[in-house]
């Protein structure tokens, strides 16, 4: 059985982070009797100076790629279609907004050291991308912390400090030196990366490819 370490940089923000994560859970799936990975998300922010009051999404992404109307409509649907394929279901009908995630990342962090990281990153995913929950509100954050079965005031005492605070920094400026400008970024026993939302397929074909390549190299 190979077992793979899967590095994965990623922002809840990112629509296209769930949809390339359940892509390649999908593929794991299918590979069970070959493969594993253990897998760990790594802070990105997409808009680090996004006040906390956060912004509209429409009106953010139609300032930040200049979008017209229709190109919003079909970049929404585009956006739908693709969840709706990898199994996860992106809403579009109520209000949504683009929030600072940098609190996300710090709690996340924790997360991985509860071996909870992965349920609280789909549920943040979940929460933000369908439920529409605005995760700048902090009852509506720690809702979603405790729903993993995460310690909910634990969670309340790290957003009150500047716990895990050094620890995202350092991780984001990592990765930046490495030359990781979008996400989401799947790096695999840290030295192949896949860039996007790619299909499960592709998840596949160079999970396998690098399997064989290894396998060459140890002979």
């Amino acid at each position: 059985m190979k077992n793979f370490k899967i590095d994965i940089v990623s922002d809840v923000m990112c629509p296209w982070c769930v949809v390339g994560y359940k892509n390649l859970e999908t593929a794991l799936g299918q590979l069970k009797d070959e493969m594993s990975a253990d897998i760990t998300w790594h802070p990105f922010e997409l808009n680090p100076d996004m006040p906390v009051e956060g912004q509209d999404l429409n009106e953010h992404l139609m300032q930040k790629y200049n979008l017209t109307e229709e190109q919003g409509d079909e970049n929404r649907k585009n956006m739908f279609e693709a969840g709706k394929r990898a199994g996860f279901t992106f809403n579009f009908d109520g209000k949504r907004i683009m929030i600072n995630s940098f609190d996300l990342h710090r709690l996340l962090m924790w997360a991985r050291e509860e071996g909870k990281q992965t349920e609280l990153k789909l549920a943040f995913f979940e929460a933000h991308f369908t439920d529409l929950k605005y995760l700048n509100q902090e009852d509506a954050l720690l809702d979603v912390v405790e729903s993993v079965g995460l310690d909910k005031e634990e969670a309340r005492n790290i957003l009150h400090s500047d716990k895990y605070v050094q620890a995202v920094r350092q991780e984001q400026n990592n990765f930046k030196q490495m030359g990781i400008t979008s996400v989401p970024t799947f790096i695999i026993n840290d030295k192949y990366a896949l860039t996007g939302g790619q299909p499960s397929d592709s998840f596949i074909q160079a999970l396998k490819q690098i399997s064989e390549e290894e396998a060459k190299q140890d002979a």
